[in-house]
């Protein structure tokens, strides 16, 4: 979306154009031939330059609680995330914590501008993707980017176990 605006300055006309940069992600959580499966823990956030988290975008674990306990108890299987962000992150958080979908692709779209990308920095981001199922395995996916960006980027990455095909469209 390209927006233009004009502003007046004691006099001048001054015109600029006006980003709204998106990231739409698709993550494909894959179905397992297996005796007992349960769905992923799935965690997706951003990383700056420096490793650190720049923003959280979305968790999907167990919202209910079981005989096992509440699904938070095992949000720490999500190592990277965890130690990344997860661990001081108090949970519920709106609009971004979710229960897990069932298989299939699932669709995320952020906005420049809006919760919980809010006005991010330019600069070289990470993407980061990990999947932890309970009697499955752990699968960390990430595709490097840049912010905002200056064409239509189209990344993706595939995960060979607990995550299928990822794909992130970053569009100015």
């Amino acid at each position: 979306m390209r927006v233009t605006l004009t502003i007046a300055l004691s006099g001048l006309l001054a015109t600029s154009p006006a980003y709204a940069t998106t990231l739409d992600i698709n993550v494909e959580v894959p179905k397992l031939n297996v005796a007992e499966y349960h769905r992923p823990y799935v965690a997706v956030w951003l990383e700056g330059a420096d490793q650190k988290v720049a923003a959280n975008l979305s968790v999907w674990y167990q919202q209910t609680s079981n005989s096992e306990g509440h699904g938070t108890k095992w949000l720490p299987d999500l190592r990277q995330w965890w130690r990344k962000s997860g661990r001081t992150l108090k949970v519920p958080v709106d609009g971004i914590t979710g229960a897990t979908p069932t298989v299939g692709k699932q669709k995320l779209r952020f906005a420049q501008g809006k919760a919980p990308l809010g006005d991010l920095p330019p600069g070289d981001y990470k993407l980061g993707i990990e999947a932890a199922r309970e009697v499955g395995g752990r699968e960390l996916v990430s595709i490097p980017f840049e912010w905002p960006a200056k064409a239509a980027t189209s990344l993706s990455a595939s995960g060979k176990t607990e995550l299928g095909a990822i794909k992130l469209n970053v569009t100015p």
